[in-house]
């Protein structure tokens, strides 16, 4: 699918990943919609980018706020041909700990806005796509979601993140070959360690020890990888019902 005059929206898109993505998205001549909570941040990068990008700020857990997210594409940029769902959190705690067992809100929250959040995302713009008219490839739209090594190498503390992202891992074959007749592909993207907004909170001797456990490139990985890995992706119609490790052949290690 071309993404000039294309219209996308992009979950999390006030910053990391997401923001890499909506960027190059517009870079390539793509209309964005920026759905994130995060009002000052998401109507920076709007306005940064242009008359071809605009903010709705969007808890991807809310179906009405979500569903408003989609709407907004439409009725801004005439249709929707993809949604990339970079929207999610991460909170570290073991199953036992000397507190007790495992927080079950904190295990809720963790798969409401991975998971639940991304399959809210998913539903909503793949049954508005579904009515656009396919081009010469039979293609309507596509779906990319964002996954994470830890749905396969969860460590010590991970088991909620592990769990949501490892959903995600599961839901795209079969989201793929539920969509397959309406010409909407998915493709889910599992990322490493990346430099992102939350990695830059860490000292930066962590993040230094962080990137150099990484065989090659060995560091960490930027946002404009990831983004340039969905714009791929969107280009590439026979990529479908597959999850891709963007990791620079990491395999975590228990802690």
């Amino acid at each position: 699918m071309e993404i000039s005059g294309r219209a996308f929206v992009v979950s999390g898109g006030a910053s990391g990943l997401g923001e890499a993505t909506v960027r190059l998205l517009a870079a390539s001549g793509g209309n964005v919609i920026v759905a994130d909570m995060n009002a000052d941040h998401g109507n920076r990068v709007a306005s940064e980018i242009g008359a071809n990008a605009k903010f709705v700020q969007t808890d991807v857990t809310n179906e009405d706020q979500v569903q408003t997210a989609i709407d907004t594409a439409v009725k801004t940029f005439g249709a929707l041909h993809g949604a990339i769902s970079c929207a999610g959190v991460g909170m570290a705690m073991r199953l036992v700990s000397k507190m007790g067992p495992h927080p079950l809100d904190v295990f809720k929250t963790v798969i409401d806005i991975n998971l639940i959040g991304t399959f809210n995302v998913m539903r909503f713009a793949a049954n508005v796509m579904s009515q656009n008219e396919p081009n010469e490839g039979g293609e309507r739209g596509v779906l990319i979601n964002t996954a994470s090594v830890a749905a396969y190498d969860g460590q010590v503390g991970q088991c909620a993140y592990s769990a949501s992202k490892a959903a995600i891992v599961g839901m795209t074959l079969p989201v793929a070959r539920d969509l397959s007749k309406l010409g909407i592909r998915c493709v889910t993207i599992a990322p490493g360690l990346f430099d992102t907004p939350l990695m830059a909170m860490l000292p930066e001797d962590t993040k230094r020890s962080l990137g150099e456990s990484v065989p090659f490139p060995n560091r960490l990985g930027q946002p404009a990888e990831f983004a340039q890995l969905a714009k791929q992706i969107i280009e590439l119609p026979m990529l479908n019902g597959e999850t891709i490790r963007l990791d620079g052949a990491l395999r975590m290690a228990p802690k």
